[in-house]
């Protein structure tokens, strides 16, 4: 299907994964989801007309170093083919410099602002290019943290938790992540 947008899903040892790819590259990674049907629901409402397709020999190499990784080999993806589409210019600097970090190296949204030379004021420009990922671990956003090394926030299943748990992966040490409030009315 040339030029048409595709989809496939795939077990990890975490979840189901999905991965969405046209002729030109990978346009969307789903991270894992507990289920077939929620994987299949993200992908569909970040590619609306993709169909469920084959993934040919390229693609099925990243889907293999994604359940590699998820396994805890150390995988790198900086050669991976991506298709990101029209992407606002500072976003597409931003996944530039992001994509370049490796396995367990991490920084910080201000720190990519100022390499950017942005300026620390662009942080909260880079944490919005990290929310609207298409291809996390291709573009590894987990590894970009808040101010102090704080987890931060991540659109992924799971939230902080699995960003957390992708560093812990990696090697990174991190502190706990709080998952909500617990209150308790009277002693």
């Amino acid at each position: 299907m040339a030029g048409q947008s595709q989809y496939q899903l795939f077990e990890t040892a975490v979840g189901v994964a999905g991965i969405g790819w046209t002729d030109a590259g990978i346009t969307a990674l789903r991270l894992p989801a507990a289920t077939a049907p929620e994987a299949a629901r993200a992908m569909l409402r970040r590619l609306p007309d993709a169909v469920r397709g084959p993934p040919r020999a390229e693609i099925m190499a990243v889907i293999d170093a994604v359940v590699r990784y998820y396994a805890g080999e150390r995988i790198e993806f900086f050669s991976v083919a991506i298709d990101l589409g029209d992407r606002p210019p500072f976003f597409a600097r931003v996944y530039d410099h992001v994509r370049k970090l490796g396995w367990g190296e991490t920084t910080t949204y201000g720190a990519v602002a100022r390499a950017l030379d942005a300026g620390p004021e662009h942080a909260r420009a880079v944490g919005q290019a990290m929310a609207t990922n298409p291809v996390p671990l291709i573009i590894p956003c987990h590894r970009v943290l808040a101010a102090g090394g704080a987890i931060g926030g991540f659109s992924a299943p799971g939230g902080a938790l699995s960003k957390a748990r992708m560093l812990e992966l990696e090697g990174v040490p991190v502190a706990p992540v709080q998952q909500g409030f617990d209150f308790q009315s009277g002693p």
